[in-house]
């Protein structure tokens, strides 16, 4: 289909998309270190911004790609295809573990991982490409309601895929995932989406949506990478709270 009829396809989609209200709960941020409560009316700003190419409607109102988290860990499993459970098998296996990271630590690993390929869903950006990934200064979070986390699939003690979790009250968004090229077809980034998001719900249950960017304005593969693993379009409501 040409991107113009894509693109009316979207149109005609938006009219039926399920609608859903996330909350921030930014006043529960109060007693946290002032990152936190300033990450949450960052992203409010942004999210509820005019679109770049739409002004009419809000950056992250139409097509956001999301689902209900479940209400069990393990519930995950069943909703996604059988393509990913398959892939999800084979990297358990081969002996692949999943672990929360510090970021600071395992920065090489990481810039090796970004680095393994040029190329991604396009041509990877060259400030990505080169020079130091310098460390970050994140403070730990004192709450589960809001927190920004890493995430990773390791082989023994090295680091092969990761990704990057903003949690603010009921949305557990998975912002950056990255496997490395030459361990793909181990199945390493089905297994760190299903472990993640069995992480999000047994460290952070008042987290009711997990989010990961938008669908409208993907390519066709990334759409249907996002389908393989639940995240669909939705109308959101955001509230600060």
């Amino acid at each position: 289909m040409s991107l113009i009829g894509d693109a009316f396809k979207d149109l005609r989609a938006i009219r039926t998309l399920p609608r859903v209200t996330i909350s921030l709960l930014a006043s529960q941020a109060a007693g946290n270190e002032p990152f936190f409560d300033q990450m949450v009316r960052r992203f409010f700003r942004e999210a509820t911004s005019r679109h770049p190419k739409f002004p009419l409607i809000k950056s992250l109102q139409y097509g956001v790609a999301l689902f209900q988290l479940p209400d069990r860990p393990e519930d995950y499993a069943k909703v996604i295809e059988a393509s990913a459970r398959r892939n999800i098998n084979k990297a358990q296996r081969l002996g692949y573990t999943f672990a929360r990271i510090d970021y600071n630590e395992r920065r090489q690993e990481i810039a090796a991982i970004i680095r393994s390929t040029a190329v991604r869903q396009g041509p990877m950006p060259d400030d990505m490409m080169t020079g130091e990934f310098g460390p970050i200064a994140d403070p730990p979070s004192k709450s589960a309601t809001h927190d920004y986390i890493y995430v990773g699939i390791c082989h023994g003690a090295e680091l092969r895929a990761y990704a990057a979790c903003m949690i603010a009250g009921e949305l557990f968004a998975i912002t950056d995932v990255y496997g490395h090229h030459a361990y793909q077809a181990d199945g390493i980034v089905p297994l760190l989406f299903v472990e993640t998001v069995k992480y999000a719900r047994t460290h952070h249950p008042q987290a009711r949506y997990c989010m990961y960017d938008k669908y409208f304005g993907a390519s066709q593969s990334l759409r249907r990478f996002k389908k393989k693993f639940g995240f669909l379009p939705h109308k959101v409501q955001w509230l600060l709270d």
